[in-house]
């Protein structure tokens, strides 16, 4: 496509879209192209109004719209009271989570985990969960980090970031594999790993 550069860097731009490589890209472009009054206008005023529009929570990791301010009385992912909150690293995680129906709960969503390319301690939301444990009066704290090398390392320092609170922190067990992430597990996994999940002692007196 010679001096087509408009399509060139879109193409470049959804290759970079996870599931998706420079074919499956091209497919899309071209279908795009192809119905430009039915998905290109629409598609893009909506990825407009999501760039202006919504934001990530700074206290829970959820998607809010930016007219909502941070803050600890008004940061509810769910309106019910729970006694229970799910830390996850991504919020592909907590839909995956939800869409299975398994657990009831608040949900505190990290941005990531500590190995994690460019990633430092201070950029996830550790300091905020401590404070939400402590408004909420959580009972119990469930890790539910993926089972890679850098998810089990944030759990571990997460649990030692709770180590004086008087919670209980569980994690998930049988049927989530070793190196498995959240978001790729099905339902029955979800649902065994929930119901199978450990309780975590803490080593320090």
């Amino acid at each position: 496509m010679e001096n087509d550069n408009e399509i060139d860097d879109l193409i470049k731009l959804i290759s970079k879209l996870p599931g998706l490589g420079p074919k499956s890209a091209k497919r899309i472009v071209l279908k795009l192209i192809n119905n430009r009054d039915e998905l290109v206008k629409p598609l893009a005023k909506s990825l407009a109004d999501v760039y202006k529009n919504i934001s990530r929570c700074k206290i829970c990791g959820a998607l809010k719209s930016i007219s909502i301010e941070c803050d600890y009385e008004n940061c509810k992912i769910v309106d019910k009271k729970y006694e229970k909150i799910c830390v996850v690293e991504n919020i592909s995680d907590q839909w995956s989570i939800e869409s299975s129906n398994i657990y009831k709960g608040y949900f505190h969503i990290l941005g990531g985990t500590i190995s994690s390319a460019g990633q430092k301690k201070e950029d996830l939301l550790i300091n905020s969960l401590v404070q939400r444990i402590k408004k909420d009066k959580i009972e119990e704290v469930i890790l539910a980090t993926s089972a890679t090398v850098e998810g089990q390392t944030t759990a571990y320092y997460i649990q030692d970031s709770l180590k004086d609170l008087n919670v209980k922190i569980t994690k998930l067990a049988q049927g989530l594999p070793v190196g498995g992430e959240i978001e790729s597990l099905d339902d029955g996994t979800l649902f065994s790993a929930f119901k199978n999940r450990s309780n975590l002692v803490s080593n320090s007196d």
